[in-house]
């Protein structure tokens, strides 16, 4: 799976600064992170004519993901209004691979429509039910053949039971080298600063990944994914490793 040709070879001729300030930048970033949240300014964000609710830098790090694992299947779940599906999809077509498979409890109608109309909609299949419900996981089984290359990206209820459960039951889907990415791991941060509901409190996706990596040492987070400091998802790229 770690294969350089999966990186630019360009990579070796750009000049990267080694000796970076980091507790600059973490602190900046994390201010800029809550008044982003704030302001919603996520929620302003299109992909291909789709609200995609994720930030521009968020979106840069799964496209790095996408390019370097060249996957077989994506799959999302919670998928919201859509963009993150035409996302992916155009990615995979740019590609010439990969299929993907959005999951959610509620595909509102308007959202179906749009998704369904566009130009990316042959690569993208919809399932309308619980991410977590064992009907879910058995037409995974049956759409992801052994030994595929999965990405899954877990972005439905945030509750620390919910994602951790999810962790639970997407890990089967994961061979070595290729990720579960968890975003909104910020968000106990944000209920503590008054931005998001107080329910989060310690009771995140953060929190489910601790737990969840406490019981499987097969999985590690992927730091490289910190590297901009401006994200909704640090420490939430948990890569197989055995």
């Amino acid at each position: 799976m770690e294969n350089q040709e999966n990186y630019s070879p360009l990579r070796k001729y750009v000049s990267v600064k080694t000796d970076k300030n980091v507790r600059k930048l973490e602190v900046a970033g994390m201010e800029w992170v809550k008044a982003a949240a704030e302001n919603k300014l996520s929620y302003e964000v299109d992909w291909l004519g789709v609200p995609a609710i994720q930030t521009p830098e968020d979106l840069i790090l799964v496209q790095e993901l996408i390019f370097r694992i060249k996957p077989d299947f994506v799959v999302e779940t919670g998928i919201a209004h859509g963009g993150g599906l035409i996302f992916y999809a155009s990615l995979l077509e740019l590609l010439g691979k990969g299929k993907v498979i959005g999951i959610d409890i509620e595909i509102r109608e308007h959202n179906r429509k749009v998704i369904e109309a566009h130009s990316l909609s042959k690569k993208i299949e919809l399932i309308e039910a619980s991410s977590t419900s064992e009907e879910v996981i058995e037409a995974l089984r049956n759409k992801i053949p052994k030994g595929s290359k999965v990405l899954v990206f877990l972005d439905s209820d945030h509750t620390k039971a919910h994602v951790l459960k999810e962790l639970e039951l997407y890990r089967e889907f994961i061979i070595s080298g290729c990720y579960i990415v968890v975003f909104d791991t910020i968000t106990s941060m944000l209920a503590d600063a008054g931005i998001a509901d107080k329910k989060y409190i310690k009771n995140t996706p953060m929190e489910a990944v601790q737990e969840f990596l406490k019981q499987n040492d097969n999985f590690i987070i992927d730091k490289e994914f910190n590297k901009l400091f401006v994200s909704y998802s640090p420490d939430g790229y948990l890569k197989r490793v055995k």
